[in-house]
């Protein structure tokens, strides 16, 4: 919301302004078509991945979306709701073969140049009446660049300079980042290679593939380019009193194969090791592990990579997995598919351990209280343990049949 202390127009009546003004400025640059307009909440699109996803799938499959170019926000912008939109946009539009550039917006006015992709980078020069019909379309946006009224909290949202960077007689845009594990690119209908429309890939992620509903490797590595420790995992109570928490629920002293999906810095980590033969974590963030290498360094018995879950699960088994504060990250098709795969890597006497954050975050597809509803519901799966604050949930799950803490030691 732009104008949250706005005496004179409420979040509804200012939804209502804006849609007027994104007509008149397609008129005024002559974009043909009436807009899709989801009514999404300000700066809680991470909620909502799910339906951009859907919505953009469905636009795609209306014709050959190997014809359409899909232009998005830009994931790197530093604003919440364009890193969203565009983390789901680029991997909708490769789902569907089509090609996908995104534009920076606060980048110019945030930005230095190493910020930026230049690598990636793509301009379109503009011709003069290009440049004329773009000047007429921002201007149709007056409550953002007009004060709404001279009352305090109408103040004029994008200033001057901020509007400066669109004067320009270019446009930038980026490239996806080449994936070197990427499909190839679809042929263009008519040649060889190419396929009828009806083919082409679901939404629904295949093995390989994201789920566009959960968070992208970019949330990840902007926390970390932020802060050493973005979660205090290593300066706060609250992480070491539950990091206690989860130690003392393990049924088991120790255990032969830890599996950690999400290891982050290694805290978690470096206690698991003290409690195994061999633990196995990964994270999607390279800058965590790089400081999870640092702290694991003289843990010759524990082997770290960089994985992205649960496409890229490892092969074999574990007697322990653990799922501590990564599974809400993760959307409802992503979830299912990395319960199937803990299930499966589960040795027939193993432990799934797993920790959740309960309140609910904007960015999070899902909260811990679906996650630890979906485990609950592993019809493989038996709760052993559970422990629940106002802040988290904490459970231990066996295969059906498993023995108790008391009864594998013999006491019942």
């Amino acid at each position: 919301e732009s104008h949250p202390a706005s005496p004179t127009h409420s979040p509804l009546g200012l939804a209502r302004r804006r849609r007027a003004e994104l007509a008149e400025a397609m008129d005024r640059i002559g974009v043909e078509g009436l807009p899709v307009l989801l009514g999404l909440p300000d700066a809680a699109t991470g909620a909502h991945r799910r339906v951009i996803a859907e919505t953009l799938d469905a636009l795609l499959r209306r014709g050959d979306a190997r014809r359409v170019l899909v232009l998005s926000t830009w994931r790197g912008d530093g604003h919440h709701d364009h890193r969203v939109v565009g983390e789901v946009a680029e991997q909708v539009a490769a789902a569907r073969g089509a090609r996908h550039r995104a534009f920076p917006i606060w980048l110019w006015h945030w930005g230095m140049p190493d910020d930026v992709p230049w690598d990636r980078a793509e301009r379109a020069p503009l011709g003069r009446d290009a440049v004329t019909a773009k000047a007429r379309a921002l201007g149709a946006h007056r409550s953002q660049i007009a004060p709404l009224s001279d009352a305090p909290g109408d103040e004029t949202m994008l200033h001057a300079g901020m509007r400066a960077h669109f004067a320009r007689d270019v446009e930038v845009f980026f490239a996806p980042v080449a994936r070197a594990d990427a499909a190839p690119a679809p042929a263009p209908a008519g040649q060889p290679g190419a396929t009828h429309p009806a083919a082409a890939p679901e939404v629904r992620p295949t093995e390989t593939e994201a789920d566009p509903a959960s968070v992208g490797a970019d949330y990840f590595d902007d926390m970390y380019a932020r802060h050493d420790d973005p979660w205090g995992f290593d300066s706060r109570w609250y992480e070491e009193r539950k990091r206690a928490a989860v130690l003392a629920a393990l049924p088991r002293r120790h255990y032969r194969a830890v599996f950690e999906a999400g290891c982050s810095t290694g805290a978690l980590t470096a206690a698991l090791a003290a409690r195994a033969d061999r633990v196995l974590a990964v994270d999607l963030s390279e800058a965590a592990l790089a400081r999870a290498r640092q702290r694991l360094a003289a843990q010759a018995h524990v082997e770290l990579r960089r994985a992205l879950l649960p496409q890229q699960w490892p092969e074999g088994t574990f007697d322990l997995i653990v799922l501590s504060e990564v599974a809400y990250y993760w959307g409802a098709a992503d979830l299912e598919r990395g319960l199937a795969a803990a299930v499966a890597a589960l040795d027939p006497d193993g432990h799934v351990v797993a920790c959740h954050w309960r309140h609910p975050v904007a960015e999070y597809p899902l909260t811990g209280d679906e996650v630890h509803a979906a485990l609950a519901a592993v019809p493989e799966l038996a709760r052993l343990v559970r422990h629940v604050e106002d802040d988290f949930v904490l459970e231990v799950f066996g295969r059906v049949g498993a023995p108790s803490v008391a009864a594998e030691a013999g006491l019942v």
